[in-house]
């Protein structure tokens, strides 16, 4: 049966205090995009950058998050530091994929190799239901940054990942988190690890990484700097782990 465990904390914090070694580290970091000046940058809440209505999403309230006003530079190094950690937990061979959007896809691969990982490629995440823009081409997409610690050995039994993965955020009371990702999406991504691995996620969110690793039959260590999301990511992978 698949395990888990959320720590609540700073994802710099912690990670140096654990050893266990991780197959796979599959994150979405907070993206500190959205602002095209400083003003823009930090003055608003992720809240208020990623929602619409004063932070309202159909009828109730998604927790805040913090870490989301960085410049690029410093959320490179940021970023960068992060990664490198986890790249010291990662087994020879094993796979990190960082989400990201189109501003700061040269950031993200920028740090996963200052972290130590060899760069393989970006996937592309479409969102069918983005919104469309008058005289602009449509934003329908983010990126998935990916690399390996060393070369990659593939098992007996390779499994064969697209490319190309589409998926829309959840909508009503099934979104839990402001960010939330395609729980098909991830269940897809999460099979990179083979069957009884294990998958790092230092921003766990409201835990859809990990729901998707318990139901893929991998196991899953999460770290989330939020209390309240990480109370809630507690309760998915208990109940996704039954």
């Amino acid at each position: 049966m698949p395990t888990w465990t959320i720590h609540n904390g700073d994802a710099l914090t912690i990670l140096p205090t654990l050893t266990d070694p991780v197959d796979a580290v599959i994150c979405d970091p907070p993206y500190n995009s959205g602002g095209r000046t400083m003003t823009e940058r930090t003055s608003r809440t992720a809240r208020e950058k990623y929602l619409t209505e004063g932070g309202r999403n159909h009828g109730f309230d998604l927790g805040d998050f913090t870490g989301d006003n960085r410049d690029q530079r410093s959320y490179t190094a940021w970023l960068a530091l992060i990664l490198a950690r986890c790249h010291h937990l990662t087994r020879p061979g094993g796979a990190a994929l960082v989400f990201t959007d189109w501003r700061q896809l040269p950031a993200t691969t920028d740090a996963l190799q200052a972290a130590g990982y060899t760069w393989r490629g970006i996937a592309v995440w479409h969102k069918p239901t983005a919104r469309p823009q008058p005289g602009r081409l449509k934003q329908d997409c983010e990126f998935i940054v990916w690399g390996s610690n060393g070369a990659m050995i593939p098992s007996n039994d390779p499994i064969y990942l697209p490319g190309h993965f589409t998926g829309s955020q959840p909508r009503g009371n099934r979104r839990l988190h402001i960010t939330q990702k395609p729980l098909d999406v991830m269940q897809q991504l999460v099979r990179i690890v083979t069957p009884g691995g294990t998958v790092l996620d230092p921003f766990t969110g409201s835990g859809t990484t990990g729901v998707a690793a318990a139901l893929e039959g991998r196991h899953f260590v999460g770290i989330e700097q939020s209390a309240q999301y990480a109370a809630i990511a507690k309760d998915r992978l208990a109940e996704a782990a039954a």
